[in-house]
Protein backbone atom coordinates (compact mmCIF):
# COMPACT_ATOMS: atom_id res chain seq x y z
CA UNK A 1 0.00 0.00 0.00
CA UNK A 2 1.36 3.43 -0.93
CA UNK A 3 1.85 6.19 1.61
CA UNK A 4 -0.83 8.31 0.02
CA UNK A 5 -3.45 5.58 0.00
CA UNK A 6 -2.61 4.67 3.61
CA UNK A 7 -3.04 8.31 4.67
CA UNK A 8 -6.32 8.57 2.82
CA UNK A 9 -7.61 5.45 4.54
CA UNK A 10 -6.55 6.68 7.98
CA UNK A 11 -8.10 10.11 7.43
CA UNK A 12 -11.29 8.49 6.20
CA UNK A 13 -11.39 6.22 9.23
CA UNK A 14 -10.81 9.16 11.57
CA UNK A 15 -13.53 11.19 9.82
CA UNK A 16 -15.97 8.29 10.10
CA UNK A 17 -15.28 8.14 13.82
CA UNK A 18 -16.52 11.67 14.64
CA UNK A 19 -18.14 12.57 18.00
CA UNK A 20 -21.56 11.21 17.03
CA UNK A 21 -20.07 7.97 15.65
CA UNK A 22 -17.97 7.46 18.76
CA UNK A 23 -21.07 7.99 20.98
CA UNK A 24 -22.96 5.42 18.92
CA UNK A 25 -20.06 2.98 19.19
CA UNK A 26 -19.83 3.37 22.95
CA UNK A 27 -23.57 2.84 23.34
CA UNK A 28 -23.46 -0.27 21.09
CA UNK A 29 -20.73 -1.78 23.29
CA UNK A 30 -22.88 -1.50 26.43
CA UNK A 31 -25.06 -4.32 27.80
CA UNK A 32 -28.69 -4.19 26.49
CA UNK A 33 -30.18 -2.60 29.66
CA UNK A 34 -27.49 0.06 29.93
CA UNK A 35 -27.69 0.62 26.18
CA UNK A 36 -31.38 1.70 26.49
CA UNK A 37 -30.68 4.11 29.37
CA UNK A 38 -27.70 5.67 27.58
CA UNK A 39 -29.71 6.08 24.38
CA UNK A 40 -32.56 7.79 26.19
CA UNK A 41 -30.07 10.06 27.95
CA UNK A 42 -28.49 11.02 24.63
CA UNK A 43 -31.88 11.90 23.15
CA UNK A 44 -32.69 14.02 26.23
CA UNK A 45 -29.39 15.89 25.91
CA UNK A 46 -30.09 16.67 22.25
CA UNK A 47 -33.60 18.03 22.95
CA UNK A 48 -32.43 19.97 26.01
CA UNK A 49 -29.77 21.64 23.88
CA UNK A 50 -32.34 22.60 21.23
CA UNK A 51 -34.69 23.95 23.91
CA UNK A 52 -31.88 26.02 25.42
CA UNK A 53 -31.10 27.46 22.02
CA UNK A 54 -34.78 28.38 21.49
CA UNK A 55 -34.82 30.02 24.92
CA UNK A 56 -31.85 32.14 23.96
CA UNK A 57 -33.66 33.07 20.76
CA UNK A 58 -36.77 34.07 22.73
CA UNK A 59 -34.64 36.23 25.02
CA UNK A 60 -33.06 38.00 22.07
CA UNK A 61 -36.11 38.37 19.82
CA UNK A 62 -38.85 40.93 20.59
CA UNK A 63 -42.64 40.68 20.44
CA UNK A 64 -44.33 43.13 18.09
CA UNK A 65 -47.92 43.65 16.87
CA UNK A 66 -48.95 41.60 13.86
CA UNK A 67 -51.51 42.33 11.16
CA UNK A 68 -54.89 40.64 11.21
CA UNK A 69 -58.01 40.31 13.30
CA UNK A 70 -61.20 42.33 13.56
CA UNK A 71 -63.35 44.29 15.99
CA UNK A 72 -67.11 44.63 16.25
CA UNK A 73 -68.07 47.91 17.94
CA UNK A 74 -71.54 48.87 19.15
CA UNK A 75 -72.76 52.47 18.92
CA UNK A 76 -76.01 54.07 20.09
CA UNK A 77 -77.75 56.06 17.36
CA UNK A 78 -77.57 55.84 13.60
CA UNK A 79 -75.26 57.92 11.39
CA UNK A 80 -76.81 60.36 8.98
CA UNK A 81 -74.02 62.81 8.19
CA UNK A 82 -70.68 61.00 7.85
CA UNK A 83 -68.89 64.15 6.88
CA UNK A 84 -66.45 66.27 8.92
CA UNK A 85 -68.35 69.44 8.04
CA UNK A 86 -71.81 68.23 9.02
CA UNK A 87 -71.33 65.47 11.60
CA UNK A 88 -73.81 66.20 14.40
CA UNK A 89 -74.33 63.08 16.47
CA UNK A 90 -71.77 60.88 18.20
CA UNK A 91 -72.55 58.15 15.63
CA UNK A 92 -71.76 60.62 12.81
CA UNK A 93 -68.48 61.62 14.42
CA UNK A 94 -67.44 58.03 15.19
CA UNK A 95 -67.65 56.92 11.56
CA UNK A 96 -66.12 60.20 10.36
CA UNK A 97 -63.10 59.69 12.65
CA UNK A 98 -62.38 56.29 11.07
CA UNK A 99 -62.86 57.33 7.44
CA UNK A 100 -61.43 60.86 7.31
CA UNK A 101 -58.08 62.35 8.30
CA UNK A 102 -56.97 65.92 8.97
CA UNK A 103 -53.72 67.81 8.69
CA UNK A 104 -53.15 67.24 12.41
CA UNK A 105 -54.23 64.59 14.90
CA UNK A 106 -54.08 64.04 18.64
CA UNK A 107 -51.68 61.51 20.13
CA UNK A 108 -52.20 59.53 23.34
CA UNK A 109 -50.63 62.34 25.40
CA UNK A 110 -53.19 64.83 24.10
CA UNK A 111 -50.62 66.59 21.92
CA UNK A 112 -51.40 67.68 18.38
CA UNK A 113 -49.01 66.17 15.84
CA UNK A 114 -48.95 66.08 12.00
CA UNK A 115 -51.18 63.49 10.31
CA UNK A 116 -51.60 63.92 6.55
CA UNK A 117 -49.39 66.98 6.93
CA UNK A 118 -45.68 66.27 7.09
CA UNK A 119 -44.81 69.55 8.78
CA UNK A 120 -46.04 73.07 9.45
CA UNK A 121 -44.66 76.53 10.16
CA UNK A 122 -46.16 79.49 12.03
CA UNK A 123 -45.25 83.08 11.25
CA UNK A 124 -43.82 85.22 14.10
CA UNK A 125 -47.02 87.28 14.27
CA UNK A 126 -49.17 84.13 14.62
CA UNK A 127 -51.29 85.06 11.60
CA UNK A 128 -49.96 82.65 8.96
CA UNK A 129 -49.81 78.84 9.17
CA UNK A 130 -48.14 76.95 6.33
CA UNK A 131 -48.60 73.18 6.05
CA UNK A 132 -46.65 70.81 3.80
CA UNK A 133 -48.53 67.61 2.96
CA UNK A 134 -47.05 64.19 3.54
CA UNK A 135 -45.78 62.78 0.20
CA UNK A 136 -47.81 59.97 -1.36
CA UNK A 137 -50.96 60.60 0.68
CA UNK A 138 -54.11 59.50 -1.14
CA UNK A 139 -57.82 59.21 -0.59
CA UNK A 140 -59.28 55.72 -0.43
CA UNK A 141 -60.21 55.92 -4.13
CA UNK A 142 -56.52 56.31 -4.98
CA UNK A 143 -56.68 60.04 -5.81
CA UNK A 144 -53.79 62.06 -4.29
CA UNK A 145 -54.61 64.45 -1.45
CA UNK A 146 -53.56 67.95 -2.51
CA UNK A 147 -53.56 71.43 -1.08
CA UNK A 148 -56.61 72.14 -3.28
CA UNK A 149 -58.58 69.55 -1.29
CA UNK A 150 -57.62 71.27 1.97
CA UNK A 151 -58.52 74.75 0.71
CA UNK A 152 -61.82 73.43 -0.71
CA UNK A 153 -62.76 71.84 2.64
CA UNK A 154 -62.14 75.08 4.53
CA UNK A 155 -64.10 77.16 2.03
CA UNK A 156 -67.06 74.81 2.42
CA UNK A 157 -66.82 75.03 6.21
CA UNK A 158 -67.09 78.83 5.87
CA UNK A 159 -70.06 78.68 3.48
CA UNK A 160 -73.11 80.03 5.39
CA UNK A 161 -75.42 78.06 3.09
CA UNK A 162 -73.98 74.78 4.37
CA UNK A 163 -74.63 75.66 8.03
CA UNK A 164 -71.65 73.64 9.21
CA UNK A 165 -71.01 73.34 12.96
CA UNK A 166 -67.40 74.11 11.98
CA UNK A 167 -68.35 77.56 10.64
CA UNK A 168 -67.24 79.52 13.72
CA UNK A 169 -63.83 77.82 13.76
CA UNK A 170 -62.99 78.97 10.23
CA UNK A 171 -64.64 82.38 10.04
CA UNK A 172 -61.96 84.95 9.22
CA UNK A 173 -59.50 82.32 7.90
CA UNK A 174 -58.33 82.33 4.27
CA UNK A 175 -56.98 79.03 2.89
CA UNK A 176 -54.81 79.10 -0.24
CA UNK A 177 -53.12 76.27 -2.13
CA UNK A 178 -49.72 77.85 -2.83
CA UNK A 179 -48.36 74.60 -4.30
CA UNK A 180 -49.83 71.11 -4.88
CA UNK A 181 -48.38 69.98 -1.56
CA UNK A 182 -48.48 73.27 0.36
CA UNK A 183 -51.47 75.07 1.86
CA UNK A 184 -51.35 78.43 3.61
CA UNK A 185 -53.85 79.73 6.18
CA UNK A 186 -54.02 83.44 6.89
CA UNK A 187 -55.93 84.53 10.00
CA UNK A 188 -57.49 87.94 10.56
CA UNK A 189 -56.19 87.86 14.12
CA UNK A 190 -54.06 85.43 16.14
CA UNK A 191 -55.89 82.33 17.35
CA UNK A 192 -54.04 80.34 20.00
CA UNK A 193 -56.00 77.15 19.33
CA UNK A 194 -55.77 77.15 15.55
CA UNK A 195 -53.91 73.82 15.37
CA UNK A 196 -57.00 72.23 16.92
CA UNK A 197 -58.92 73.38 13.84
CA UNK A 198 -56.40 71.60 11.64
CA UNK A 199 -57.68 68.21 12.86
CA UNK A 200 -60.71 68.74 10.60
CA UNK A 201 -61.09 65.84 8.15
CA UNK A 202 -60.27 66.71 4.52
CA UNK A 203 -62.88 66.25 1.78
CA UNK A 204 -61.92 65.05 -1.73
CA UNK A 205 -62.64 68.08 -3.89
CA UNK A 206 -63.08 66.02 -7.06
CA UNK A 207 -66.10 64.25 -5.55
CA UNK A 208 -67.78 67.15 -3.75
CA UNK A 209 -67.14 70.25 -5.87
CA UNK A 210 -70.23 69.75 -8.04
CA UNK A 211 -72.55 69.41 -5.03
CA UNK A 212 -74.50 72.54 -4.09
CA UNK A 213 -74.46 73.28 -0.33
CA UNK A 214 -78.16 72.48 0.01
CA UNK A 215 -77.54 69.08 -1.64
CA UNK A 216 -74.70 68.03 0.68
CA UNK A 217 -77.01 66.29 3.23
CA UNK A 218 -78.61 64.21 0.45
CA UNK A 219 -75.46 63.10 -1.36
CA UNK A 220 -74.75 59.33 -1.43
CA UNK A 221 -71.25 60.31 -0.26
CA UNK A 222 -72.79 61.33 3.05
CA UNK A 223 -73.26 57.68 4.03
CA UNK A 224 -70.68 56.01 1.72
CA UNK A 225 -67.84 58.52 2.05
CA UNK A 226 -64.37 58.61 0.55
CA UNK A 227 -61.66 59.92 2.86
CA UNK A 228 -57.98 59.57 3.70
CA UNK A 229 -58.47 58.02 7.14
CA UNK A 230 -57.24 54.69 8.51
CA UNK A 231 -60.29 52.68 7.41
CA UNK A 232 -62.45 52.39 4.29
CA UNK A 233 -66.18 51.62 4.21
CA UNK A 234 -66.78 48.44 2.22
CA UNK A 235 -70.51 48.04 2.70
CA UNK A 236 -73.52 49.38 4.56
CA UNK A 237 -76.56 47.50 5.87
CA UNK A 238 -79.88 49.30 6.20
CA UNK A 239 -83.22 48.47 7.75
CA UNK A 240 -85.39 47.34 4.86
CA UNK A 241 -88.44 49.25 6.14
CA UNK A 242 -86.99 52.53 7.45
CA UNK A 243 -83.75 52.80 5.49
CA UNK A 244 -81.89 53.56 8.74
CA UNK A 245 -78.27 52.39 8.75
CA UNK A 246 -77.85 49.34 10.97
CA UNK A 247 -74.19 48.50 10.37
CA UNK A 248 -71.02 49.36 8.47
CA UNK A 249 -68.26 47.00 7.35
CA UNK A 250 -64.87 48.72 7.17
CA UNK A 251 -61.46 47.44 6.12
CA UNK A 252 -57.96 48.75 6.77
CA UNK A 253 -56.75 51.39 4.30
CA UNK A 254 -53.45 49.99 3.01
CA UNK A 255 -52.22 53.42 1.89
CA UNK A 256 -53.12 55.38 5.03
CA UNK A 257 -50.60 58.22 5.43
CA UNK A 258 -49.39 57.01 8.84
CA UNK A 259 -49.24 53.34 7.86
CA UNK A 260 -51.74 50.52 7.48
CA UNK A 261 -53.70 49.70 10.66
CA UNK A 262 -52.96 46.33 12.29
CA UNK A 263 -56.63 45.33 12.42
CA UNK A 264 -57.96 44.03 9.11
CA UNK A 265 -61.58 44.91 9.70
CA UNK A 266 -63.93 46.90 11.93
CA UNK A 267 -67.66 46.31 12.00
CA UNK A 268 -69.84 49.08 13.42
CA UNK A 269 -73.28 48.02 14.67
CA UNK A 270 -75.83 50.73 15.51
CA UNK A 271 -78.50 50.45 18.20
CA UNK A 272 -81.55 52.62 18.84
CA UNK A 273 -81.39 52.03 22.59
CA UNK A 274 -78.47 51.77 24.99
CA UNK A 275 -80.21 48.82 26.64
CA UNK A 276 -80.04 46.89 23.37
CA UNK A 277 -76.35 47.73 23.04
CA UNK A 278 -75.60 46.56 26.58
CA UNK A 279 -77.47 43.31 25.97
CA UNK A 280 -75.47 42.72 22.79
CA UNK A 281 -72.25 43.41 24.72
CA UNK A 282 -73.14 40.93 27.46
CA UNK A 283 -74.07 38.27 24.87
CA UNK A 284 -70.77 38.80 23.07
CA UNK A 285 -72.35 39.76 19.74
CA UNK A 286 -70.34 42.99 19.90
CA UNK A 287 -66.82 43.36 21.30
CA UNK A 288 -66.67 46.96 22.43
CA UNK A 289 -68.73 50.04 23.25
CA UNK A 290 -68.14 53.33 25.02
CA UNK A 291 -70.17 54.31 28.04
CA UNK A 292 -70.39 50.70 29.27
CA UNK A 293 -69.00 49.52 32.62
CA UNK A 294 -67.24 46.16 32.36
CA UNK A 295 -64.26 44.53 34.10
CA UNK A 296 -62.02 45.30 31.15
CA UNK A 297 -63.36 48.82 30.54
CA UNK A 298 -60.77 51.59 30.10
CA UNK A 299 -61.33 55.06 31.53
CA UNK A 300 -60.13 58.55 30.66
CA UNK A 301 -60.83 62.14 31.64
CA UNK A 302 -63.70 63.61 29.68
CA UNK A 303 -63.88 67.29 28.67
CA UNK A 304 -67.66 67.43 28.71
CA UNK A 305 -69.96 69.54 30.82
CA UNK A 306 -73.55 68.36 31.30
CA UNK A 307 -76.33 70.58 32.53
CA UNK A 308 -79.80 71.93 31.96
CA UNK A 309 -79.67 74.79 29.45
CA UNK A 310 -82.46 77.36 29.53
CA UNK A 311 -84.05 78.97 26.47
CA UNK A 312 -85.91 82.13 27.42
CA UNK A 313 -86.95 82.65 23.80
CA UNK A 314 -89.07 79.51 23.98
CA UNK A 315 -90.43 80.34 27.44
CA UNK A 316 -89.98 83.86 28.94
CA UNK A 317 -90.29 82.28 32.39
CA UNK A 318 -86.61 81.41 32.13
CA UNK A 319 -85.62 85.00 31.48
CA UNK A 320 -86.16 85.46 35.22
CA UNK A 321 -82.92 84.93 37.12
CA UNK A 322 -84.60 83.87 40.37
CA UNK A 323 -86.28 80.96 38.54
CA UNK A 324 -83.01 79.78 36.97
CA UNK A 325 -81.17 80.18 40.27
CA UNK A 326 -83.77 78.36 42.39
CA UNK A 327 -83.97 75.43 39.98
CA UNK A 328 -80.19 75.23 39.74
CA UNK A 329 -79.66 75.26 43.50
CA UNK A 330 -82.22 72.49 44.05
CA UNK A 331 -80.36 69.86 41.99
CA UNK A 332 -78.52 67.32 44.15
CA UNK A 333 -75.30 67.11 42.13
CA UNK A 334 -73.45 64.91 44.62
CA UNK A 335 -76.21 62.31 44.45
CA UNK A 336 -76.28 62.37 40.66
CA UNK A 337 -72.50 62.01 40.34
CA UNK A 338 -72.43 59.33 43.05
CA UNK A 339 -75.43 56.99 43.06
CA UNK A 340 -77.08 57.91 39.75
CA UNK A 341 -73.87 57.68 37.71
CA UNK A 342 -72.11 55.14 39.90
CA UNK A 343 -69.29 57.48 40.88
CA UNK A 344 -68.09 57.84 37.28
CA UNK A 345 -68.62 61.61 37.26
CA UNK A 346 -67.72 64.77 39.15
CA UNK A 347 -70.39 67.20 40.45
CA UNK A 348 -70.25 70.55 38.70
CA UNK A 349 -71.80 73.98 39.17
CA UNK A 350 -69.97 76.00 36.51
CA UNK A 351 -69.19 75.89 32.77
CA UNK A 352 -65.59 74.66 33.05
CA UNK A 353 -64.80 70.99 33.86
CA UNK A 354 -62.41 69.91 36.63
CA UNK A 355 -58.71 69.79 35.80
CA UNK A 356 -58.79 73.07 33.90
CA UNK A 357 -56.33 74.85 36.18
CA UNK A 358 -58.89 77.21 37.72
CA UNK A 359 -61.06 77.30 40.85
CA UNK A 360 -64.32 75.58 39.98
CA UNK A 361 -67.65 76.94 41.18
CA UNK A 362 -68.64 75.67 44.66
CA UNK A 363 -71.33 72.97 44.70
CA UNK A 364 -74.55 74.12 46.43
CA UNK A 365 -75.24 72.49 49.80
CA UNK A 366 -77.89 69.82 49.18
CA UNK A 367 -79.04 69.85 52.83
CA UNK A 368 -80.22 73.48 52.59
CA UNK A 369 -81.11 73.44 48.87
CA UNK A 370 -84.90 73.52 49.27
CA UNK A 371 -84.78 76.21 51.96
CA UNK A 372 -82.42 78.38 49.90
CA UNK A 373 -84.42 77.94 46.68
CA UNK A 374 -87.69 78.71 48.47
CA UNK A 375 -86.22 81.93 49.88
CA UNK A 376 -84.94 82.94 46.43
CA UNK A 377 -88.42 82.54 44.88
CA UNK A 378 -90.28 84.21 47.71
CA UNK A 379 -87.98 87.25 47.69
CA UNK A 380 -88.87 87.71 44.01
CA UNK A 381 -92.64 87.66 44.69
CA UNK A 382 -93.44 83.98 44.14
CA UNK A 383 -95.89 82.13 46.40
CA UNK A 384 -96.53 78.39 46.62
CA UNK A 385 -100.18 77.54 45.87
CA UNK A 386 -100.96 74.43 47.91
CA UNK A 387 -104.20 73.72 46.03
CA UNK A 388 -102.55 74.01 42.61
CA UNK A 389 -99.36 72.36 43.90
CA UNK A 390 -97.29 74.90 42.03
CA UNK A 391 -95.43 78.17 42.48
CA UNK A 392 -97.32 81.20 41.21
CA UNK A 393 -96.40 84.82 40.64
CA UNK A 394 -99.72 86.63 41.06
CA UNK A 395 -98.46 90.01 39.90
CA UNK A 396 -97.06 88.60 36.64
CA UNK A 397 -99.69 85.88 36.22
CA UNK A 398 -97.03 83.16 36.02
CA UNK A 399 -96.99 79.49 37.06
CA UNK A 400 -93.69 77.71 37.47
CA UNK A 401 -93.48 74.40 35.57
CA UNK A 402 -90.76 72.83 33.42
CA UNK A 403 -90.73 70.70 30.26
CA UNK A 404 -87.30 69.07 30.18
CA UNK A 405 -86.04 67.61 26.89
CA UNK A 406 -83.10 65.25 26.58
CA UNK A 407 -81.64 62.29 24.70
CA UNK A 408 -83.15 58.83 25.08
CA UNK A 409 -80.02 57.19 26.49
CA UNK A 410 -79.80 55.55 29.93
CA UNK A 411 -77.34 58.03 31.45
CA UNK A 412 -79.38 61.11 30.56
CA UNK A 413 -82.70 59.41 31.32
CA UNK A 414 -81.43 58.57 34.80
CA UNK A 415 -80.10 62.09 35.38
CA UNK A 416 -83.34 63.66 34.07
CA UNK A 417 -85.32 61.47 36.46
CA UNK A 418 -83.25 62.62 39.45
CA UNK A 419 -83.50 66.28 38.37
CA UNK A 420 -87.28 65.86 38.11
CA UNK A 421 -87.35 64.39 41.64
CA UNK A 422 -85.29 67.30 42.99
CA UNK A 423 -87.48 69.95 41.34
CA UNK A 424 -90.70 68.29 42.45
CA UNK A 425 -89.38 68.38 46.02
CA UNK A 426 -89.37 72.15 45.54
CA UNK A 427 -92.95 71.97 44.31
CA UNK A 428 -92.26 72.44 40.58
CA UNK A 429 -94.17 70.15 38.16
CA UNK A 430 -91.85 68.57 35.57
CA UNK A 431 -92.54 66.87 32.24
CA UNK A 432 -89.71 64.90 30.62
CA UNK A 433 -89.59 64.46 26.83
CA UNK A 434 -87.09 61.96 25.38
CA UNK A 435 -85.69 61.99 21.83
CA UNK A 436 -83.37 59.72 19.89
CA UNK A 437 -79.91 61.37 19.66
CA UNK A 438 -80.10 62.24 15.96
CA UNK A 439 -83.66 63.55 16.29
CA UNK A 440 -82.68 65.67 19.29
CA UNK A 441 -79.83 67.30 17.37
CA UNK A 442 -81.69 67.90 14.15
CA UNK A 443 -85.23 68.71 15.29
CA UNK A 444 -84.82 70.12 18.79
CA UNK A 445 -81.39 71.68 19.28
CA UNK A 446 -80.73 73.16 15.84
CA UNK A 447 -84.11 74.97 15.61
CA UNK A 448 -83.91 75.79 19.37
CA UNK A 449 -87.21 74.05 20.15
CA UNK A 450 -86.82 73.60 23.90
CA UNK A 451 -87.29 75.61 27.07
CA UNK A 452 -85.04 73.38 29.19
CA UNK A 453 -82.51 71.01 27.62
CA UNK A 454 -80.43 68.42 29.47
CA UNK A 455 -77.37 68.15 27.26
CA UNK A 456 -73.59 68.07 27.22
CA UNK A 457 -71.07 70.57 25.88
CA UNK A 458 -67.78 69.30 24.49
CA UNK A 459 -65.13 71.62 25.92
CA UNK A 460 -61.91 71.33 23.92
CA UNK A 461 -58.45 70.65 25.28
CA UNK A 462 -57.72 74.38 25.06
CA UNK A 463 -60.91 75.34 26.96
CA UNK A 464 -62.08 77.59 24.15
CA UNK A 465 -65.51 78.73 25.38
CA UNK A 466 -66.21 81.04 22.46
CA UNK A 467 -68.45 78.60 20.49
CA UNK A 468 -70.65 77.98 23.55
CA UNK A 469 -70.94 81.35 25.26
CA UNK A 470 -70.21 84.16 22.80
CA UNK A 471 -73.43 85.96 21.86
CA UNK A 472 -72.55 85.70 18.15
CA UNK A 473 -73.07 81.91 18.43
CA UNK A 474 -76.69 81.98 19.64
CA UNK A 475 -78.28 80.87 16.38
CA UNK A 476 -77.76 77.62 14.50
CA UNK A 477 -75.14 76.45 13.57
CA UNK A 478 -73.72 78.22 16.63
CA UNK A 479 -73.43 76.20 19.85
CA UNK A 480 -74.61 78.82 22.36
CA UNK A 481 -77.69 76.75 23.23
CA UNK A 482 -78.62 78.95 26.22
CA UNK A 483 -78.79 81.94 23.84
CA UNK A 484 -76.62 83.66 26.45
CA UNK A 485 -75.49 87.26 25.94
CA UNK A 486 -73.02 89.08 28.17
CA UNK A 487 -70.77 91.78 26.69
CA UNK A 488 -68.00 91.19 29.23
CA UNK A 489 -68.00 87.44 28.55
CA UNK A 490 -67.90 88.14 24.79
CA UNK A 491 -64.84 90.33 25.30
CA UNK A 492 -63.02 87.74 27.40
CA UNK A 493 -63.71 84.62 25.29
CA UNK A 494 -62.63 86.53 22.18
CA UNK A 495 -59.45 87.74 23.91
CA UNK A 496 -58.63 84.22 25.10
CA UNK A 497 -58.68 83.05 21.49
CA UNK A 498 -55.96 85.49 20.46
CA UNK A 499 -53.69 85.22 23.49
CA UNK A 500 -50.67 82.91 23.60
CA UNK A 501 -49.97 83.86 27.24
CA UNK A 502 -51.06 80.81 29.27
CA UNK A 503 -51.25 82.71 32.56
CA UNK A 504 -53.39 85.47 31.04
CA UNK A 505 -55.66 82.88 29.40
CA UNK A 506 -56.10 81.06 32.70
CA UNK A 507 -57.00 84.31 34.48
CA UNK A 508 -59.58 85.14 31.81
CA UNK A 509 -60.98 81.60 31.99
CA UNK A 510 -61.47 82.01 35.73
CA UNK A 511 -63.34 85.29 35.21
CA UNK A 512 -65.53 83.81 32.46
CA UNK A 513 -66.35 80.82 34.65
CA UNK A 514 -67.37 83.06 37.55
CA UNK A 515 -69.45 85.43 35.41
CA UNK A 516 -71.40 82.65 33.71
CA UNK A 517 -71.95 80.74 36.95
CA UNK A 518 -73.34 83.89 38.58
CA UNK A 519 -75.82 84.48 35.71
CA UNK A 520 -77.27 80.92 35.82
CA UNK A 521 -77.84 80.61 32.05
CA UNK A 522 -77.71 76.85 32.72
CA UNK A 523 -77.91 74.56 35.70
CA UNK A 524 -74.55 72.81 35.38
CA UNK A 525 -74.73 69.34 36.87
CA UNK A 526 -71.74 67.06 36.24
CA UNK A 527 -68.62 66.25 34.25
CA UNK A 528 -68.57 62.55 33.30
CA UNK A 529 -65.70 60.10 33.19
CA UNK A 530 -65.22 58.41 29.82
CA UNK A 531 -65.59 54.61 29.90
CA UNK A 532 -64.71 52.32 27.02
CA UNK A 533 -65.52 48.62 27.25
CA UNK A 534 -63.02 46.63 25.17
CA UNK A 535 -62.34 42.91 24.73
CA UNK A 536 -59.50 41.38 26.71
CA UNK A 537 -57.50 40.40 23.62
CA UNK A 538 -57.45 43.86 22.04
CA UNK A 539 -54.20 45.69 22.75
CA UNK A 540 -52.47 48.93 21.76
CA UNK A 541 -55.32 51.18 22.91
CA UNK A 542 -54.16 54.49 24.36
CA UNK A 543 -56.95 56.87 25.31
CA UNK A 544 -56.14 60.60 25.28
CA UNK A 545 -58.14 63.17 27.18
CA UNK A 546 -61.56 62.74 25.60
CA UNK A 547 -63.37 65.77 24.23
CA UNK A 548 -65.68 63.78 21.95
CA UNK A 549 -66.31 60.00 22.13
CA UNK A 550 -64.78 59.67 18.65
CA UNK A 551 -61.41 60.62 20.22
CA UNK A 552 -61.16 57.00 21.36
CA UNK A 553 -60.19 56.17 17.77
CA UNK A 554 -57.16 58.50 17.80
CA UNK A 555 -54.84 55.50 18.19
CA UNK A 556 -56.91 52.99 16.17
CA UNK A 557 -54.07 52.43 13.71
CA UNK A 558 -52.07 50.86 16.57
CA UNK A 559 -54.79 48.54 17.92
CA UNK A 560 -53.95 44.87 17.44
CA UNK A 561 -55.11 41.34 18.21
CA UNK A 562 -52.03 39.30 17.26
CA UNK A 563 -48.28 39.42 17.85
CA UNK A 564 -45.15 37.87 16.35
CA UNK A 565 -41.49 37.58 17.36
CA UNK A 566 -38.84 39.32 15.26
CA UNK A 567 -35.16 40.17 15.60
CA UNK A 568 -34.67 43.59 17.28
CA UNK A 569 -33.29 45.10 14.07
CA UNK A 570 -36.56 44.33 12.27
CA UNK A 571 -38.76 45.89 14.98
CA UNK A 572 -37.47 49.40 14.43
Amino acid sequence: MSFSSRMTGELGARHSRGPLSRIKAHIAALPPGDRFIAGALAVFVVFASLYALSGVRDLVMVTVPSYGGSLTEGIVGSPRFVNPLLALSDADRDVTALVYAGLMRENSDGELIPAIAESYEVSPDGLTYTFTLRPGTTFSDGTPVTADDVAFTVEKAKDPALKSPEFANWAGVTATAVAPDTVEFVLEKPYASFLENATLGILPKHLWEEEAPEQFPFSPLMTMPVGAGPFVIDSVSRNTKTGIIESYELSAFDDYALGRPYLDRIRLVFFAETGDLLSALSRGSIDSAYGARTETALSASYSRVFGVFWNASANPLFARKEVREALSRTIDREKIAGSTLGGFASPLAGPVPPGSGIETTPIPDATSAITDATATLEEAGWEYDIDARAWKHAEEGLTLAVTLKTSNVPELKAVASQVKTDWERLGVPVTIELYEPGDLSQNVIRPRRYEALLFGMVIGRDHDLYPFWDSAERNDPGLNISLYANARVDELVERMRTSFDEEARRADLQTVNDLIAADFPAAFVYAPEFLYAVPEGLRGIELPQITSPSDRFSSVRNWYRYTEKVWPLLSE
